[in-house]
């Protein structure tokens, strides 16, 4: 049987139904933890960028119509972005895992979002976390869009209230285990939560102009919807955007391909499209 919402619509998921009970949630341990971030390297995750299949699926064309678009890294003005860096889009046993699973495994976003965090922390990079959470006043709203309706009916990101984390560690709305490390060590700025897809609701652009920052490398979850409207609020407010396109994945539903629709989207409207590699090297070189 097929998820439904608590008001019995069917949540469009293609998956079989799950308990979305945080205790049955299963949490990742197979990554081991880093340790201070001077002293860990890039070198201590393989680099696992997308696989071979991926990248030919999604390969840029080979004669672009589009000029070839690149941004510098300023060490001065530049930070880390990741979205949603959460167990309910990136791990097996997370409510999303159903329609966003295959686009994050052939991408290897898992891993790739955890070189970039190494490679930030490693060059001293401002480093920011917009996360996504509900809390259940956000389950009394009186009309959805239809992710919302799906994301409200799985219970993605649920918390049950803003202040007390009871129930929280190891639940859908957690880091991600391996990435606690780098966003606990008391320098990562962590925002207020986006509540639909964008930042506008939240304090990320306020974050970044507060200490400088006019450049965004920006990776995490999901493709087409949370980063795609994350870049394009940034670039609306005088940011400048690379988006790192294998630290990113989307739904693969019957309406469509979420990561494709993210990716043309990338090509026409970032200032810069990368690979992990990519990110990864510049990065290092910049320090």
């Amino acid at each position: 049987m097929k998820r439904t919402d608590e008001g019995g619509h069917n949540c469009g998921c293609g998956s079989e139904a799950q308990s979305v009970d945080l205790v049955r949630r299963r949490v990742l341990t197979g990554v081991a933890a880093a340790g201070a971030a001077g002293a860990v390297s890039v070198a201590s995750v393989a680099a696992t960028a997308a696989t071979p299949e991926a990248r030919a699926m999604y390969a840029d064309p080979d004669n672009p119509a589009l000029p070839n678009m690149d941004m510098e890294i300023d060490p001065e003005r530049t930070a880390l972005v990741v979205v949603d860096p959460q167990i309910d889009f990136l791990d097996p046993n997370g409510v999303a895992w159903g329609v966003v699973g295959e686009s994050v495994t052939e991408q290897g976003v898992v891993e790739n979002l955890e070189r970039l965090f190494i490679a930030a922390k490693a060059a001293d990079m401002p480093t920011v976390v917009s996360p996504h959470y509900y809390y259940p006043q956000d389950h009394k709203w009186k009309f959805e869009g239809t992710l919302e309706r799906v994301m409200h009916g799985i219970k993605m990101f649920d918390r049950p209230d803003p202040l007390d984390l009871e129930g929280f560690e190891g639940s859908g709305a957690d880091w991600m285990p391996q990435y606690k490390n780098y966003i606990n060590d008391g320098k990562t700025i962590v925002c207020s939560p986006h509540k639909v897809y964008g930042p506008e609701q939240n304090d990320l652009v306020l974050q970044l102009r507060k200490i400088g920052i006019d450049k965004v490398i920006l990776a995490g979850m999901s493709a087409n919807l949370c980063v795609e409207s994350h870049m394009r609020e940034l670039l609306e407010t005088g940011f400048e955007v690379a988006v790192v396109r294998d630290a990113t994945a989307g739904a693969k539903v019957p309406e469509g391909d979420g990561y494709l629709a993210a990716l043309i989207n990338f090509r026409m409207i970032a200032n810069a499209v990368w690979w992990t590699d990519e990110a990864v090297t510049r990065i290092g070189n910049s320090v």
